[in-house]
């Protein structure tokens, strides 16, 4: 795997940012088509984690809709096994994530695209989940919030299990809902963070990603 290059914090769309987001924009349009509530519940200004369900591999794609800042990501690491395009996914916000264990570098990005007032989507679950539950989301997110003091603000996908199942190798057509909620606050401390502030405030996150989850999967019917 080629190595990553460092995180460009640019917080500008750049040239090369707006021409992939747009044609990224463009695709998801046509096949997708979707219909977003509640964007107005995402700052404008500040450090804000954007913590959408996830049902797909296309998830990603639908940050370009629900934000009108330029938002910065995670990608898992075989995607940098080219040079090139390891390059041009750090240019596009990216920066790279091991799958399957703990990896501390990528969680210290992530805190410093926070640190430094950007949007960042992280998904709570992890990896990709199934069906309309939100099971037990991993402390990930919050801890990330917590040390950056910033707002995390849950969505709601439904439709993206249809556009690219498990096990699928392109996307299919299919209508996409997206339910944005409000922002919670962070947990917070005059000291470090306690475990039982950080489960806490993860099971409300649980709760209003499921809330949104199921507005969304509403509005599919």
């Amino acid at each position: 795997m080629a190595e990553a290059p460092d995180l460009v914090l640019n917080p500008n769309k750049t040239p090369i940012y707006r021409v992939a987001a747009a044609l990224v924009g463009v695709l998801a349009r046509v096949l997708f088509r979707p219909t977003i509530v509640g964007v107005e519940n995402i700052p404008l200004t500040g450090p804000v984690l954007i913590a959408p369900s996830h049902r797909s591999n296309v998830d990603f794609a639908f940050t370009l809709f629900i934000s009108p800042r330029k938002v910065f990501f995670m990608a898992k690491d075989g995607l940098y096994r080219s040079r090139l395009f390891a390059a041009i996914l750090t240019r596009l916000g990216a920066f790279p994530v091991r799958r399957g264990v703990a990896d501390r570098e990528s969680l210290r990005l992530a805190e410093e695209v926070l640190r430094r007032g950007q949007a960042l989507v992280l998904f709570p679950e992890g990896t990709r989940q199934s069906g309309p539950t939100i099971d037990t989301l991993l402390d990930g997110a919050m801890f990330v919030a917590a040390r950056a003091g910033a707002m995390v603000v849950p969505v709601g996908i439904a439709g993206s299990e249809k556009a690219m199942p498990v096990g699928a190798k392109f996307p299919r057509f299919a209508k996409i809902y997206i339910v944005v909620g409000k922002a919670i606050t962070p947990p917070t401390s005059e000291g470090r963070v306690s475990r039982s502030a950080l489960a806490h405030k993860t099971l409300e996150l649980q709760h209003a990603l499921q809330e949104v989850y199921d507005e969304s999967r509403g509005l599919e019917r």
